[in-house]
Order: structure tokens, then sequence, then C-alpha cells
């Protein structure tokens, strides 16, 4: 597969060659890396990794289409679904964005807060990436009036403080870096990251830790199976110690996670016996992730089991689970289409439009493939949209 990808340039090549030096030396020192550790600096190394360097990422001219780069629709029917717990915790109510991507998602919800009557009292941007944070701040600044602008606020780490209001992740835990793990006579192995002789990169494996081991088998209790020997696949057994740091002071209002995935069932069937993993290069998925590293965006689907686990250890209560098409539908799609249909100032625009509500909604694109799950905490009522309620498919998780 990696034959058939673009070539980079000369000055990708470079970059990728210093990140390359930087793991071989790690490597050397300290001997095989654990996966987990090759992604996390393959994503996010100072200056080097994927989201740390100046590459654009997002939209036609980067690697992937998210769905905030689509157009608006997305983000203003994430407002509707979630407006009603901003106006129930009033003028005390935060939004905290976890990755803020390109800025498109903030500029978009920002203007439906407001259309809404519902502006937080701050609009909070956690991201850890200093060049994705400066592309942020400028496309707020050009596009937002100086009222909506004051609201933001950019964080280098969770809120330490108790507060109250709305926290929204779309496509991150997908990049969380992810443990690979396969089994051995029936024992739990870890895939780390090696050196070959010419200082090309390998995969090797080594018996896992307790931490690891134990995660793989609460999934095999869980799904009732133990897994085949050779069988790999990936698992975050660091998420619930992750969702109690970025989300342990939200004391009381909602959390939104969007991502593509599967429960836990899907997740692990036998028959996808190695994993999930994918890298993305100039909107070409791939399954390489020694390829050009520092040039790919490395992913792992989504265990949405786990994620309702790791929410409930941090004290949230799962308050639905759907598609996203769903809670798209739920909330407002077809109004806020028609909404801007009939405002679009021409043919191309309204073509658009519709290309933009396909590529959200359909089985085959983002509709089915991509997940909603919402928590809750400390609300005395759950003020969420009926039909979102009915959508609810909790039961399979």
């Amino acid at each position: 597969m990696a034959s058939r990808l673009p070539e980079p340039g000369p000055d990708e090549r470079e970059h990728s060659q210093r990140l390359l030096q930087l793991l071989r030396t790690q490597i050397a020192a300290h001997g095989p890396m654990p996966f987990a550790q090759y992604m996390e600096r393959c994503l996010y190394a100072p200056g080097l990794g994927y989201y740390s360097a100046g590459r654009t990422k997002f939209g036609a001219a980067g690697d992937f289409v998210t769905a905030p780069e689509l157009g608006e629709l997305f983000a203003r029917c994430v407002v509707n679904a979630v407006q009603p717990v901003l106006a129930l915790l009033g003028g005390e109510a935060d939004f905290l964005e976890l990755g803020g991507g390109s800025g498109a998602f903030a500029e978009a919800a920002l203007r439906a807060l407001a259309d809404a009557g519902t502006v937080p009292r701050r609009y909070l941007i956690l991201e850890p990436s200093a060049d994705l944070r400066d592309r942020q701040r400028e496309r707020l600044s050009g596009a937002l009036p100086a009222e909506l602008r004051a609201r933001v606020a950019w964080l280098d780490r969770p809120p330490e403080r108790d507060w109250r209001g709305v926290l929204f992740a779309n496509e991150v835990i997908d990049a969380l870096p992810t443990t690979r793990f396969t089994l051995r006579q029936g024992e739990v192995y870890e895939e780390h990251v090696a050196l070959d002789g010419e200082g090309r990169l390998l995969r090797t494996d080594r018996p896992a830790d307790a931490l690891v081991a134990a995660a793989v088998r609460h999934v095999e209790r869980d799904v009732e199976r133990r897994f085949a020997d050779g069988y790999r696949s990936e698992i975050l057994p660091q998420l619930p110690y992750w969702m109690q740091a970025v989300a342990g002071s939200l004391v009381a209002g909602l959390m939104l996670f969007v991502d593509y995935g599967y429960v836990r069932r899907e997740y692990y069937l036998p028959e996808r016996d190695d994993g999930t993993l994918m890298a993305h290069y100039r909107h070409h998925a791939h399954n390489d992730p020694f390829h050009w590293p520092g040039l790919n965006d490395l992913t792992a689907s989504v265990d949405f089991t786990a994620l309702a686990e790791a929410g409930n250890s941090a004290g949230f209560g799962v308050a639905a689970y759907l598609p996203q098409a769903q809670l798209l539908l739920a909330s407002g799609l077809q109004a806020a289409f028609e909404q801007a249909y009939a405002a679009a100032p021409d043919e191309v625009a309204r073509h658009r439009l519709a290309q933009e509500v396909r590529r959200l909604t359909l089985p085959e694109q983002m509709g089915e493939r991509f997940q909603a799950m919402l928590f809750a905490r400390g609300l005395d009522v759950l003020p969420l949209d009926a039909e979102l309620l009915a959508a609810d498919q909790g039961g399979r998780l």
C-alpha cells in the first residue's frame, strides 16, 4: 500500500528523517519502545510530531476531512443538542472543546451559540499543539466579532478548579496513543517498536505488564471469549485515568464525544484480528505506521464500551449513545439545512450543502461509522431533546 501513496517533497522527507533519528536514538538508548510511546512521539513530539509541526492537517489541503471542515451544519446541530444544558446552568456555564483542530468548529459553534442566546461565560480550547493553537487564534480573530472573541481562551492543561458546562470532543479519542497487544500461547504480549541491523523500524512483541494484561483479560471476560493466539488489536488501559484528568473537575454538566468506533463486541470480533490501526496521508488511508513517521496521522477506532466505563469511573452517567446521523437529525439538522439552503447565494453553495448532509449522515460516510456518546453529571434534570433520547442505543454497550 505504501508504494501507492503520494511521495513527500524534500522538506517533508527531511522533517520525517529528523523524527526518525530521534526515534532511533531513543530506541538505541532504552531498548524497544512500546507502540503507544511510538505513536505519541509520531503525533506529538515537540516540533516534529504530526500535530506539533506546521503542515496543514485538516481539509482538502491536508490529510483528512473532519465533520466541522465540511461546513457549519455539524457545529450547529451539536449546539442545538447541548444548549439546553448551557441555558439551565446560566451565566456560570463554560464550553470546553478538546483539540480545536483548525478552529472551524469553534467558529461555527460560537456563532450558533450567539444565535441561540446561550453564549457561555468562556469558550475554552484545550489544545496541546502550539502550531494548531496559532492557527485557531488567527482564524477566530479574523472571523468572529469582538464580543465573541473575548470569550475564547486556550488551555495548556485541563481545568483544575471545579467548573460547570459542556465538554465536547470530536475525533479526539481515536488519536490517543494506543497500546497494541497480541496473544502467544495464551499469554498477553505488548507490541513494541525496535530497530533492525540497518536502523529500520520493525515490530516486536514483549510480555505485557500487569496493567495491559489486566485490561486485555477484562475485555475477554466481557466478550465471553478468549483471544486466539496471534490475535492482535488495540486497547487503552490508560483511558479511565485520562478521563478523570480531563473531566474530573466538571462537577455539573454534559460531555459529548463523537468519533469512529464500535461497541466492544464488534470491536473485538474474531475476524478483526489485526485491530483497527490506520494511518492517514494526503487523503489516503493505509496500515503502515512506519511509513514516513511524522507525516501521517495515526489513529485507532474507539471502543465505546471502554469509553462508557471510563466515564462511569469518573463519576458520569451515560445519557445517550447513538450514531452520528441520529444525533444530528434529532438535533435539528433538517431545519438547519433548510435555513442555510434558503440563504445560499447560488447553486454551487446549495450543492455543497447537500453534499455536506450526505457526508454527515449516509451510513457509508460518517452517519453510521461515527458514533456519539453523551455523559451527564450533577444535573437535577437532563434537558435533552426527547427525539435524541428516543434514539439512544445504550443497550448495545
